[in-house]
């Protein structure tokens, strides 16, 4: 029997996109990037304590890998993710090598943002932390999501969604799925993606149910959340937040 393997032809560009990410700097900016914001490359220097100089071949080699996309306005360039691939992607990744946010690191400062990030954040355009996962539960609990096989949204989940406002249709062109599993690097389970999500984080956030932290991914749910969230889906009042962090 020929046991002879032949070389996929697939391999040197998994390599080539792997290695992508192998170098800290350029990690660092797609985490960075998946709020979804488009960013100067000088403003990503800044973050990263690098070069212009450096920080431009760092882009070079994310654009030309199909990470990033270019994007000019006026006389400023900007990047960011090339799109919900590229970030489910990334998040894919962090979620098999970050530990949970437990204990500070970075100083106190930087302890408060990780702890913040932890509770709730986007990922790119979906929420993820404590309160992405919470909401998913909930959905499913409730017969409006199921992870059983595989993550689909149900009748009631639609209606659900769609009472609040949803637009689940989608771009004509657009191959996103309506549900998608993304595992969360913080709690270690799934969130919902997709075309659902996008639209539910949405509307979570402008109808006053989460707000904003600072300038980065967390976002926290406010008093107005908390008790609409325990109304439409019975997630008690104070898991999200239980101990009155930050």
């Amino acid at each position: 029997m020929d046991t002879h393997l032949t070389a996929d032809p697939g391999a040197s560009g998994l390599a080539a996109l792997a290695g992508l990410l192998a170098d800290e700097t350029r990690a660092a900016v797609c985490l960075a990037l998946l709020d979804r914001r488009a960013r100067t490359g000088a403003e990503l220097a800044r973050y990263c304590g690098v070069a212009p100089s450096t920080m431009s071949e760092h882009l070079s080699r994310l654009v030309d890998g199909g990470l990033l996309v270019r994007e000019r306005q006026g006389r400023h360039g900007y990047v960011r993710l090339a799109g919900p691939d590229a970030a489910a992607f990334v998040e894919d990744l962090a979620a098999r090598v970050a530990a949970p946010v437990s204990a500070p690191a970075g100083g106190l400062r930087a302890h408060s943002a990780g702890r913040a990030m932890a509770r709730g954040r986007t990922c790119y355009d979906h929420l993820a932390g404590r309160l992405g996962v919470a909401v998913t539960d909930a959905m499913t609990a409730r017969g409006m999501l199921r992870q059983d096989t595989g993550f689909a949204l149900t009748e009631d989940g639609v209606a659900w969604l769609t009472g609040l406002g949803a637009d689940l249709a989608g771009r004509p062109s657009s191959r996103r799925p309506l549900a998608r599993s993304c595992l969360d690097w913080t709690e270690r389970r799934p969130h919902l993606a997709g075309t659902a999500g996008a639209e539910l984080c949405r509307l979570v956030l402008d109808r006053g149910w989460a707000r904003r932290v600072g300038t980065g991914r967390a976002v926290r749910a406010t008093p107005l959340g908390e008790r609409e969230l325990a109304r439409t889906l019975g997630i008690p009042a104070g898991t999200l937040d239980p101990e009155g962090e930050g």
